[in-house]
């Protein structure tokens, strides 16, 4: 069955990847020469096809949560090792450095922040949802 709330933390998670996409490439991260930014494209075609095909699925009955926990929780990862691991070079200060307004900096960074958060709620929501499924299925 359906969960709107998930459905509802999925998208909001989407359009704030899509604005941190958006970021990177206002920062200058992606070259705009084919060979140089295909692992970009990659990633993100990669993250979105999951994102639609699993929608898709999830919309017709045929995945449930424990998909999305995987999913989110994957986002979680990649988001932590990407800009607040110790091993990053585009920590949260470089990315508010990365402009030249400050207001524009602390929006990137404020984006970044708001997706890691939904990603986490998303992964919270997602595996309360699995452990409920399961509770009722004995």
């Amino acid at each position: 069955m359906r969960d709107k709330t998930l459905i509802a933390l999925i998208l909001a998670g989407t359009v704030l990847s899509l604005a941190h996409n958006a970021d990177h490439i206002a920062r200058g991260d992606v070259p705009f020469t084919l060979p140089q930014s295909l692992p970009f494209l990659v990633v993100t075609l990669a993250i979105y096809a999951i994102v639609g095909i699993g929608l898709f699925l999830y919309w017709h009955n045929k995945m449930g949560p424990r998909f999305w926990a995987i999913v989110a929780g994957l986002g979680v990862i990649l988001g932590w090792f990407g800009h607040l691991s110790p091993f990053t070079d585009q920590p949260p200060q470089y990315i508010c450095s990365a402009y030249r307004s400050v207001a524009a900096g602390w929006l990137a960074v404020a984006c970044l922040a708001a997706l890691m958060l939904v990603l986490i709620a998303a992964t919270i929501y997602a595996t309360y949802l699995c452990g409920r499924q399961a509770a009722s299925a004995r």
